[in-house]
């Protein structure tokens, strides 16, 4: 390893000056009205907003959470001009598998805590050790304390790049990869530019599989009862998330640094424009808290506020979008790498597997009764029984 590629340790420290700086915004919040008779259809309640940002305020304990944070040995490098904070938490098993976790936006590697104990110590949460993983978690560049980068580009693709360095440098020529979100785009990437190191794929979202636009009477009596009403279903949810849902992507896609400066300058704000995504896209009847603790939701709102990377981490959606050269080719064979699939009920998006198997390798297709778009942190046992489950299949074909 030459200087360049050097490691460093890592602690998250958050100077005390920054948590009473934080305070003494949210005493200062200037409230919009609100239609209180109008629910969740015009954005968060206020009612509802006042009331979680008191309990940031008063009651959630930073430093509870930045310990546990530090429970993980943590470390930062440098990779392609910028620089790339991780975890990295081996497991007690020496033959364990190398894992790398990918998170997504709005999310960060705190969607992971309640998954590396039982993936690197399964023995330890009543698993069988020879599931056990060594796992990475980085930090995406742009996000929380991989801090923005210096120059334009990083997409999916050059993100992919990165994490294979990033496995090379820390000793793993052979790995798998998972995440959802944009931890599966990266992910899937990694697998289709590296499939002789990559031994498996395992996603709880598919990009792109989805039904994008009403499907003909001709191309429905194509398909098998139960592949025909899941298309039927992947239109509807697509139709309605188009129509509602996705005012935060035009504007990450269009000018991530305009918004950027409201949710620098604004906890309430930056606190508003996450929690909506923790109520709309998890398995709640209602609230966010219903499906993730409030307290892991208000960790993961600290590490974009505490770092003020609202925009930087915004910008991938940019990147995506104004994507040239090879970097915006769409791909169109398959993937080579073996790759799961992991379907909970109210993800955003309904993929369908005949339109998955034209894009990827699919191995495995699991359908789960329960949990939504923060798998990791809605359902970890669920996450992490499919992960092991997968992982376990590969093993025992080769």
């Amino acid at each position: 390893m030459t200087s360049t590629d050097s490691i460093t340790p890592f602690r998250v420290d958050i100077p005390q000056r920054d948590l009473d700086d934080l305070h003494a915004r949210l005493d200062r919040t200037r409230w919009p009205d609100d239609l209180s008779a109008t629910g969740w259809a015009y954005g968060v309640p206020a009612a509802y907003l006042r009331e979680l940002a008191h309990h940031w305020r008063h009651s959630y304990d930073w430093r509870a959470a930045e310990a546990e944070l530090n429970a993980w040995p943590q470390f930062t490098t440098v990779i392609d001009g910028t620089t790339v904070h991780f975890a990295h938490v081996r497991s007690p098993e020496p033959d364990a598998t190398a894992l790398i976790l990918t998170h997504g936006w709005p999310g960060s590697i705190v969607e992971f805590l309640d998954v590396v104990g039982p993936l690197t110590d399964p023995a330890a949460h009543g698993g069988d050790p020879a599931d056990a993983f060594h796992v990475v978690v980085p930090s995406i560049p742009g996000f929380g304390l991989s801090g923005p980068p210096a120059d334009t580009g990083w997409e999916a693709g050059r993100i992919a790049g990165a994490w294979a360095e990033l496995m090379t440098r820390l000793g793993y020529e052979r790995f798998g990869a998972q995440g959802g979100d944009w931890g599966a785009a990266i992910s899937r990437e990694l697998g289709r530019a590296h499939p002789g190191r990559v031994v498996g794929v395992h996603l709880n979202l598919l990009p792109g599989a989805q039904a994008t636009r009403e499907p003909t009477e001709e191309e429905l009596a194509a398909l098998e009862p139960g592949e025909r009403e899941r298309t039927l279903e992947s239109w509807r949810r697509w139709r309605d998330w188009s129509s509602e849902g996705t005012g935060y992507a035009v504007l990450n896609s269009t000018r991530p640094q305009t918004v950027g400066y409201a949710l620098t300058d604004s906890p309430v704000g930056q606190l508003a424009w996450i929690v909506e995504k923790f109520q709309a896209w998890t398995d709640s009847a209602e609230l966010p808290e219903e499906a993730v603790d409030r307290d892991r939701l208000l960790t993961n709102v600290m590490l974009y506020w505490l770092t003020g990377t609202a925009a930087s981490a915004a910008r991938i959606y940019y990147e995506r979008a104004h994507a040239t050269g090879e970097s915006a080719a769409r791909p169109t064979a398959p993937s080579t790498a073996p790759t799961a699939l992991a379907l909970f009920p109210a993800e955003l998006q309904i993929p369908l597997r005949h339109k998955a198997e034209r894009t990827e390798n699919i191995v495995r297709w699991t359908e789960l009764g329960r949990g939504g778009h923060f798998a990791a942190m809605e359902e970890p046992d669920l996450l992490v029984e499919d992960i092991r489950a997968f992982f376990r299949q590969l093993r025992e074909k080769d």
